[in-house]
C-alpha cells in the first residue's frame, strides 16, 4: 500500500511535533523557533503543496488530545 501525499504530510507533521517537543523539553531549540517554523523546515519539497496551517493545527490538536486521554 502506498501512502497518499496527505497521509505522508500527516505523518511528517506528527513526527515534527514530537521532535519539536523533545527539543523544547531539552532547551535545545534555536531561539525564537516556533512549532510552525520547525515543521515547515522538515517538510520535503515534493509534498509541500499539501501543507497548510489548518492541517498542522488539526494534527497538533489530535496528538495532544490523544496523549492527554492516555495519561488519565
Amino acid at each position: 500500500m502506498t501512502l497518499s501525499n496527505k497521509e505522508k504530510m500527516v505523518a511528517i507533521i506528527s513526527n515534527g511535533i514530537a521532535v519539536f517537543s523533545l527539543l523544547q523539553e531539552r532547551d535545545n531549540l534555536p531561539e525564537n523557533t516556533t512549532m510552525y517554523d520547525f515543521v515547515l523546515k522538515i517538510i520535503p519539497e515534493d509534498i509541500k503543496s499539501e501543507l497548510n496551517i489548518e492541517l498542522v493545527d488539526e494534527v497538533f490538536q489530535y496528538v495532544s488530545s490523544a496523549h492527554g486521554s492516555q495519561l488519565q
